[in-house]
This record gives C-alpha cells, sequence and structure tokens, in this order.
C-alpha cells in the first residue's frame, strides 16, 4: 500500500524559504505571482494489507517524525 504525505509550515508561521523563492521567480518576471509556500513531499510504501492500519501508521509516522506538529500541518493521501 503506498501513500503520499504533504508537510506544509502552517500558515501563520512565516515561510522565509519561501519567501526567497517568490523574489527570485518574480525577479525572474513573474509579476502575476501572489505567493509561495515551500513543503515537504513523502512517498510511503507499506507491506499492510489492511487500509486503515496502513493508514494509521503513516499518521504516527507523521506525528512521531516527519511533521514538526507545533508549526507544520500535513496530509496523508493514498497513492
Amino acid at each position: 500500500m503506498k501513500f503520499s504525505v504533504t508537510v506544509t509550515l502552517k500558515e501563520n508561521v512565516l515561510d522565509p524559504q519561501g519567501k526567497v523563492v517568490q523574489n527570485t521567480l518574480q525577479s525572474l518576471g513573474m509579476d502575476n505571482l501572489k505567493s509561495i509556500r515551500q513543503g515537504k513531499y513523502f512517498e510511503i510504501e507499506l507491506n499492510d494489507n489492511d487500509p486503515q492500519k496502513a493508514e494509521k501508521k503513516v499518521d504516527d509516522m507523521c506525528k512521531k517524525l516527519l511533521a514538526n506538529l507545533i508549526i507544520e500541518d500535513y496530509k496523508v493521501n493514498k497513492i
């Protein structure tokens, strides 16, 4: 079973890397750019036949290591 996990900074947390990318793109002439937020992307494949158990394991991975829950949100999707 395969899952994708997207981790992003919470909306109220400053994103200096995203701001640098935004400024660089705007300096390259992309003036219609409103904003960019940077994040992390993971693809996780598990040897598990039970979809609910597998998703719970991925959720636990996010809570324990992949995401800093104080400043980040995450989203899990089955691929």
